[in-house]
């Protein structure tokens, strides 16, 4: 069953999460992630390269299970149900709408209740990284804000229920954050480029 809230139903958020965190990259450059809470907030140039960057996630089929790509409008409901953060270069450069995002746009997760009702303070998170940039850590850099933005928002679970076991990156950084290994489906995705279906790991870590 799909989430109805956009938040903890039966517990209060800790507080609300306003100011963007400025974060040192591998190369010793910085970035700034920012707190959205609302697809209004993100300048319209951005939205259509974030669009096409989870299209070409997709149709990569290696990381996400959605098979269908998805229109703008369909991408907006899906990334922005409930809270984003967004990673762009430089100490603290706002969403312009003039900014070249291939260079500049670093990566983005959401969080959202993996279950509805009773069970919406256990959280699940999507992300995708910008692939032009490698080599900075820029995953494991979204990872630890998650688990400190996570907990502010109301959240006391984390759970990942599809970690496709050929997305060692993936799992490497999940492994080295703490996550536990909670359960193991067999032959649960049919992925581009592999001829029998993939074993997918769920995690789960405590973020209180």
């Amino acid at each position: 069953m799909a989430p109805t809230s956009t938040g903890p139903l039966l517990r209060d958020p800790l507080g609300k999460i306003t100011e963007p965190v400025i974060v040192e990259l591998k190369d010793g450059s910085t970035g700034t992630i920012y707190p959205i809470y609302s697809v209004d907030d993100v300048p319209e140039s951005l939205l259509r390269f974030m669009h096409k960057e989870m299209n070409d996630e997709i149709e990569r089929g290696n990381t996400y299970p959605i098979y269908d790509i998805f229109s703008q409008k369909d991408f907006a409901d899906y990334w922005f149900f409930s809270f984003v953060a967004i990673m762009i270069k430089g100490e603290n450069p706002g969403l312009q709408e003039d900014t070249n995002w291939e260079s500049e746009f670093l990566g983005t997760y959401y969080v959202k209740p993996n279950y509805p009702g009773r069970c919406s303070h256990i959280c699940n998170a999507g992300f995708v990284v910008n692939p032009r940039i490698r080599g900075q850590s820029i995953g494991t850099t979204l990872g630890k804000n998650y688990l400190n933005w996570a907990p502010i928002l109301g959240y006391t679970y984390s759970v990942f229920n599809l970690v496709f076991e050929t997305n060692v990156a993936s799992s490497k950084i999940w492994d080295n954050l703490g996550f536990e290994r909670i359960g193991y489906v067999k032959k649960a995705a049919v992925l581009k480029g592999y001829d029998e279906p993939i074993g997918v790991i769920i995690y789960g870590k405590d973020l209180v």
